[in-house]
């Protein structure tokens, strides 16, 4: 049994959801204790009960202690299996950060997946459902994973009612090499809204171009306003992102009440700026997303990130105490060089 506090670094749920995923991927039992101590409201949410749930249910795994604001689980995995899986977060808890939990476990079953998962899809401190499709699965796809992302609804805050599909196919993971970003082919984007009129789209998009200089000269960035059958309740958000020969870069803001259209279009454009400028082949949250599929690639990986966020120091320490794997930062002139390093 594995012991793992759950309050140590970032100390959230991301912790937490990676545990989960590496306990169903190495079948080692888990208990992870003072799970989001030092949050506001600490303990188990919706959002965090509906991921321990979903990779429970990949690997049959025997669980303690899941309920609302629990400080404490166990955690106790089985085989992971294919097949169809239906998860509901019951609130407007995001399903892009169940999706997060889960694609490591399902790379390892023994067949495909198909998971069905209801929630929020754009909500406030989470990534956009569009940087997941356009920034996050295409990283990993160039490691070798066969996954889909399928979009039925929106969902926002405070109702949720989102529907994502995630359909995987059981894939040979494969390092990840991309120390250079190679020429950029193009800057895209989609600024989107629902139940909102589509001016505040526009002043997200216009925002960000406006941040993003001379690289707005040749961006291509989508103002829509999404239809009923689209979307449920009222929200949006703002992706964009930059793809080059070797990768991939991105940045993402979800609509938040009382905050003007114009402040999230320019945090995504500056976002997004400063990488580019930076000549880096990662961007910031992208770069602790990715640890976990480094570590369980054969091989040596690396890539180059504007700073190494505490997510992502947090990811490393648990990681580490699964994988016999280490990780090496690097400092750059402008950023840092994260590299796996085998035990």
């Amino acid at each position: 049994m594995l012991h793992i506090d759950g309050s140590y670094g970032e100390g959230g749920g991301q912790l937490l959801r990676t545990a989960v995923a590496l306990a169903a991927v190495t079948g080692r039992a888990i208990t992870v204790e003072r799970i989001r101590a030092g949050r506001a409201k600490p303990g188990l949410a919706a959002q965090h009960m509906a991921a321990v749930r979903a990779v429970a249910e990949l690997c049959g795994a025997r669980v303690e202690g899941l309920a609302l604001h629990s400080g404490r689980i166990v955690f106790e995995p089985g085989a992971v299996r294919g097949g169809s899986f239906d998860i509901d977060i019951g609130t407007a808890g995001c399903a892009v950060l169940v999706v997060q939990a889960l694609l490591p476990a399902a790379l390892a079953a023994g067949g495909a997946c198909r998971i069905a998962i209801r929630g929020g899809t754009d909500v406030r401190g989470a990534p956009p459902l569009d940087y997941a499709r356009r920034v996050f699965l295409p990283l990993v796809a160039r490691m070798g994973v066969d996954a889909q992302l399928q979009v039925p609804r929106r969902g926002y805050f405070p109702h949720g009612g989102g529907a994502l599909e995630l359909r995987v196919t059981p894939s040979q993971l494969r390092a990840l090499r991309i120390a250079e970003r190679g020429a950029l082919r193009e800057i895209g984007g989609l600024a989107h809204v629902a139940r909102l009129p589509l001016t505040v789209a526009e002043r997200m998009r216009d925002a960000a171009l406006r941040e993003l200089g001379a690289h707005g000269a040749r961006a291509s960035i989508e103002a829509r306003s999404l239809g009923e059958a689209e979307a449920l309740g009222i929200g949006g958000a703002i992706v964009i992102w930059a793809e080059s020969e070797a990768t991939v870069l991105g940045a993402g803001r979800a609509a938040e009440r009382g905050v003007p259209a114009e402040v999230l279009g320019a945090a995504a454009g500056r976002a997004l700026a400063d990488d580019l400028d930076a000549g880096v082949t990662v961007d910031v949250h992208a770069a602790d997303q990715l640890l976990v599929y480094l570590a369980l690639a054969p091989g040596e990986s690396e890539f180059t990130t504007r700073s190494v966020s505490s997510h992502a120091r947090t990811a490393m320490w648990l990681i580490e105490q699964f994988l016999p794997v280490r990780f090496a930062v690097d400092v750059l002139e402008r950023g840092a060089r994260v590299r796996t390093v085998r035990a």
